[in-house]
């Protein structure tokens, strides 16, 4: 050996004694740390990250690779690679998650993120624009958190996009709500917002990501625990038809237009398959099928379920072989860490199975910029704590709270009150006055807090307050102190409601209706106060209100969600009239008695043979408290359609969309002009939502409506203006088929604003 061979050959073991013995930065390929990477290829910037993957998976052993398949996924001091933690969650900010150790924990210098309404209200504002603009705040304020070193990983998983099926899910709050169409749009403002596209797309600059969005949870989940059922064991029997008009469609377009970098695949079974372990799904569909490029991680534990509770994989190490060769990446646990190498040695799981997987895991770190060196240098570098909880994004929290509330009944006008008359004001309820309520679940700590009685106190002096009921059951109260507050004061605004002991994750509810005591105490009080007084609902399911919403006594409801961390505040600019209320309801209010239907019952069409009403405003056929899009204003919105530019389509001697042509169907495209009229005194942000519905409405496996558009309009009083939708009819004018082929059907279909109909012929 010459000298000159000996020396590189001890500079390199020096550089990785040194290595393993200093704690590595939170990235790699950083040469002042370890000079040695500057030699590897998978360091070199200048090639393609899928050649940089391949070179750094080649020099693993077989023992690092498997330390790569969990969430926790080791460092490899050797080659300079840290620990990375693949959890993080910033459902509607950056957050935690039931107090494990996960990629941010708030625990050092910064202590906060800005906390955003939950999903399901910031859904009501129908504004796809704005579902951008909050997720641009959100990765934004990740990143920063991130370069302050106060992070470990960069890929977060959000956003929750399952269809809010059944109102007594506990996780219903986490989504944008019951509709296929809204739930897609969701998806795809949020991703491009967090991952650092452009809100039309297709402008992440080279690949790049500002943080990674993971679109959750494939597939058909939507119940947690419901009587003796839970979402461990739980085997979805789910049709092809409603597999593909109503619990895909959300996922397709995540992929497909969102370019999310991540999928979490659900614990529960669909049709025998365990969702990880679905091959057709993962890689057929996922990747096959929507072009995904991204990795794919189970839920937490989920890979265990398969051969320890499922029963569906025989050994440990066959559950590893299934996940992996179904196409499934990471797993949030251990369960990979702890068998994978006995599937090898035993010939259930080869090296290329493994290598597969994290070829996608390493792929989404490097377009991290987790191997390009110190990522304060680069791109997303200068984001620092001065991005976190600023004015502009405090700012934002409090424009989509108010946006997104629902005024559901107004009687005599009674809202908005007069600043100037009303001289007392007595606020009364457990929801009143309890920052924790605001936020819903999946929240980080945030900026700041508003609550109800704070925002109130704002504006009226003379304010007094009582809780009323000791919890949100009422189970014990103070009825007869309230019932002497409402007596004493010009009005009453009753915060009642919903928390998080009664519906969250793991926690679907029994009921409809309003906890314990809280329907006997909201009359008690309403019955003596001088005025109707005013009802607001902080919830993220509906609740059977009718004895409200046909009281005298209760003359106006608000619904508030979970408004976020300036919540307080925007309920009480609207309730004083210094905010219109635009929010729409994202989902279908059902009565009571809706409980008699099985949640486990995952059909969406009815079935009058026997008796099952369906679900959802597009199949559901009972009696509702509140239709979907419903939504009140202090103003007066008026519509009529302007023009439509052709009246009648020709597909001719085809039904299958399949079948047509793209260029079929971008000439078929076509587009309707509605004019809007703000008819009322006040100015006002007021969504426009656009229907087609079928002539035949006695077809049962037809929806009776589909959302096909959304638009907001910003008004003053008695000022009307244009909206123009693309009504495109290879997309807007199908139906799923029984064995989930997507067709168009001749007849007469209408195009529905409000009252208005536009009628559409269609002949096959």
């Amino acid at each position: 050996m010459d000298l000159i061979a000996a020396i590189i050959i001890f500079s390199l073991m020096l550089a990785n004694t040194i290595t393993a013995q200093q704690p590595l930065p939170p990235f790699s390929c950083e040469s002042s740390t370890n000079p040695s990477t500057k030699s590897y290829p998978f360091c070199n910037v200048g090639l393609p990250i899928g050649k940089r993957a391949h070179d750094l998976i080649a020099r693993l052993t077989l023992d690092e690779k498997i330390s790569q398949l969990v969430n926790k996924a080791s460092a490899i001091p050797r080659l300079g690679i840290p620990y990375y933690q693949w959890w993080s969650e910033a459902l509607h900010g950056v957050a935690v998650a039931f107090g494990v150790e996960n990629g941010v924990s708030f625990k050092g210098n910064i202590r906060a993120a800005t906390s955003f309404p939950q999903v399901i209200l910031t859904a009501a504002t129908f504004d796809a624009n704005l579902w951008y603009r909050v997720a641009k705040v959100i990765g934004t304020e990740a990143r920063a958190i991130y370069n302050e070193g106060e992070a470990i990983g960069m890929t977060f998983w959000s956003p929750n996009i399952n269809i809010f099926r059944d109102p007594r899910w506990g996780r219903g709050q986490e989504t944008p709500g019951e509709d296929p169409f809204l739930t897609s749009k969701y998806a795809v403002s949020f991703v491009r917002g967090i991952q650092g596209d452009s809100f039309e797309g297709g402008d992440l600059k080279d690949g790049r990501l500002q943080v990674s969005a993971c679109c959750k949870h494939l597939t058909a989940y939507d119940l947690d625990h419901w009587k003796e059922v839970d979402r461990f064991t739980f085997d979805a029997h789910v049709t092809k038809q409603d597999m593909a008009d109503t619990y895909q469609p959300p996922f397709k377009s995540c992929v497909e237009q969102g370019r999310a970098s991540g999928i979490m695949c659900a614990y529960n079974l669909v049709n025998g398959v365990p969702n990880c372990a679905d091959y057709d799904l993962l890689t057929k569909t996922a990747r096959g099928e929507w072009g995904f490029q991204g990795y794919i991680t189970s839920d937490c534990d989920a890979v265990s379920l398969l051969y320890e509770k499922q029963k569906y994989s025989k050994s440990h190490e066959d559950a590893v072989a299934d996940v992996l060769k179904a196409g499934m990446d990471v797993n949030c646990g251990d369960y990979l860490a702890n068998h994978t190498k006995s599937a090898v040695e035993k010939g259930k799981v080869s090296e290329s199975d493994i290598d597969r997987a994290l070829y996608n895991l390493f792929s989404v770190r490097m377009r991290l910029g987790l191997f390009n060196g110190n990522p304060s240098q680069l791109l997303y570098g200068d984001l620092s704590r001065n991005d976190i909880c600023t004015p502009e994004h405090q700012d934002l929290a409090l424009e989509v709270a108010r946006d997104g509330i629902v005024l559901l009944k107004n009687s005599a006008n009674l809202l908005p009150l007069s600043k100037s008359q009303t001289k007392s004001l007595a606020v009364i309820g457990p929801n009143a006055n309890v920052s924790k309520t605001l936020v819903g679940n999946y929240a980080g700590p945030p900026c700041k807090t508003i609550t109800p009685l704070q925002g109130l106190t704002d504006y009226i002096e003379k304010i007094k307050f009582h809780e009323g009921c000791e919890n949100i059951n009422c189970t014990i109260n103070a009825k007869s102190k309230a019932v002497k507050l409402a007596k004493s004061a010009d009005h009453v605004v009753l915060v009642m409601g919903l928390n998080q002991e009664e519906e969250s994750e793991d926690r679907d509810r029994e009921e409809l209706v309003l906890p314990g005591e809280q329907q006997s105490f909201i009359m008690s009080v309403s019955e003596a106060a001088k005025k109707p007084v005013v009802l607001v609902l902080l919830c993220g399911g509906p609740v059977d209100i009718s004895f409200a919403k046909n009281n005298p006594k209760i003359g106006s409801i608000l619904w508030a969600g979970y408004p976020g961390e300036a919540g307080g505040k925007a309920i009480a600019e609207i309730i004083f009239g210094d905010h219109n209320p635009g929010g729409r309801l994202p989902l279908t209010w059902y009565p009571k008695d809706f409980i008699k239907i099985p949640m486990t019952d995952m059909r969406m069409r009815p079935d009058p043979s026997s008796g099952y009403p369906g679900r959802t405003y597009r199949f559901y056929q009972g009696e509702k408290v509140y239709e979907f899009g419903y939504g009140l204003s202090y103003s007066n919105y008026s519509y009529k359609f302007v023009s439509v530019g052709q009246s009648k389509l020709d597909f001719k001697n085809y039904i299958l969309v399949s079948d047509i042509s793209s260029k079929s169907c971008e000439n078929a495209k076509f587009s309707a002009i509605v004019s809007v009229e703000n008819e009322g005194s006040m100015a006002g942000k007021h969504s426009v939502l656009i229907f087609v519905r079928h002539d035949e409405a006695g077809n049962r496996s037809r929806p009776m409506k589909q959302l096909v558009g959304f638009q907001i309009v910003r008004l003053n009083a008695k000022e009307k203006t244009n909206v123009e939708f693309e009504i495109n009819p290879c997309q807007h004018f199908t139906r799923a088929s029984e064995d989930g082929t997507m067709i168009i059907e001749s007849g007469v279909q209408y195009l529905v604003v409000g009252d208005q109909e536009y009628p559409f012929s269609t002949n096959i």
